[in-house]
């Protein structure tokens, strides 16, 4: 799909030098700008390349403008440096035009309510009494079992599956192969240590706004509700287990592992592969670097200085210590009194 600078100047409040007529499909580097292409200048040291660009339009801080006349359509912004997410943003809505209609090889219960201008595509499946918002788009072999609430405007990729008695919010995005509410990894053993299944009884909510990776799972809590709570992102294999709890707007990168019963504040932020232990409380705020380890309960006070390690510990004293055992393997120094001896 093409754009017009006229299209983004409006969607950006930005003022136009050029043709407003000019259109482009993608986003390039300054120094590599195509005709059908558009760049952002904001950093002085790539102005250089305005002046030899071929791109199409070139968003430009003011104070770069170059005094000479250039080829590419210009459109002015005051500080361009907030520009790139928003044409991003622009030219992804313009590329997912939203789709709507049923595929005559999926199938919905006839039981299940499904909003107005929503797409399903081949092979999805419905079950009974469940409830797709208006304006959702179900991509092909997505799964969504019975008694499931959707909100509005969601998107589930190809592989989704939504088990029994779940509940979406609106505009939840689930990439492909996501799992939410499967059961939760509830074993007993018995008198000859053979391990007995735990039923488990409850469900997963999602609140508005949450956006899970591909291949990430969510389970189902034994008794109750597992929740991400609104604006909740998860990144790619994530395993969030039985009767967990996410805070508001709280971000993990991926293969992060959340054990069963932990309750994680708002506007936490994990790095890749960390582990937290079962039952433990995170407080709001806290920020745990890639790889650590949490065994114990994090207060708010002292997540927000971040922590780093396994068991982990407050991140300043982990760098200190690590610029000391990091070196404890080296051989020892000789003076040069005890070489001569």
């Amino acid at each position: 799909m093409e754009v017009t600078a006229e299209q983004i100047a409006q969607h950006l409040k930005g003022e136009i030098i050029g043709d407003p007529s000019v259109k482009v499909r993608m986003v390039a580097k300054i120094e590599h700008g195509k005709p059908n292409e558009v760049c952002i200048l904001h950093n002085d040291k790539y102005q250089k390349y305005l002046l030899e660009s071929n791109a199409g339009i070139v968003i430009v801080s003011r104070h770069l403008l170059p005094e000479q006349k250039v080829k590419p359509t210009l459109i002015v912004m005051e500080d361009a440096h907030p520009a790139f997410a928003m044409l991003l943003d622009l030219l992804n809505t313009i590329k997912k035009s939203r789709k709507w209609g049923h595929s005559l090889l999926s199938y919905r219960a006839w039981s299940s309510k499904i909003g107005k201008k929503v797409y399903i595509g081949r092979f999805s499946y419905v079950g009974s009494k469940s409830v797709v918002g208006d304006g959702c788009q179900i991509y092909p072999q997505v799964y969504i079992g019975s008694d499931v609430t959707i909100g509005k405007n969601c998107i589930f990729y190809p592989g989704v599956k939504i088990y029994d008695g779940c509940k979406v919010g609106d505009n939840c995005i689930l990439h492909a192969n996501v799992v939410i509410g499967s059961d939760g990894f509830g074993f007993a053993p018995d008198e000859n240590n053979v391990y007995k299944k735990i039923p488990q009884t409850g469900n997963v909510i999602l609140e508005d706004d949450v956006e899970i990776g591909a291949n990430t799972v969510v389970d189902r809590a034994a008794m109750e509700s597992t929740i991400i709570h609104k604006g909740v992102k998860l990144d790619n294999l994530i395993q969030i287990a039985h009767n967990v709890e996410v805070g508001e707007n709280t971000v993990m990168a991926a293969q992060c592992g959340i054990a069963g019963s932990t309750k994680i504040g708002r506007d936490c932020m994990f790095g890749g592969q960390v582990g937290i232990a079962g039952h433990l409380t995170i407080g709001a705020g806290t920020k745990i670097g890639a790889q650590s380890g949490i065994m114990g309960n994090i207060s708010s006070e002292v997540g927000a200085k971040g922590l780093m390690g396994t068991p982990a510990f407050e991140l300043g004293k982990y760098l200190r210590s690590y610029a000391k055992f990091k070196h404890l393997a080296d051989p020892p120094k000789v003076s040069k009194t005890e070489d001569k001896k």
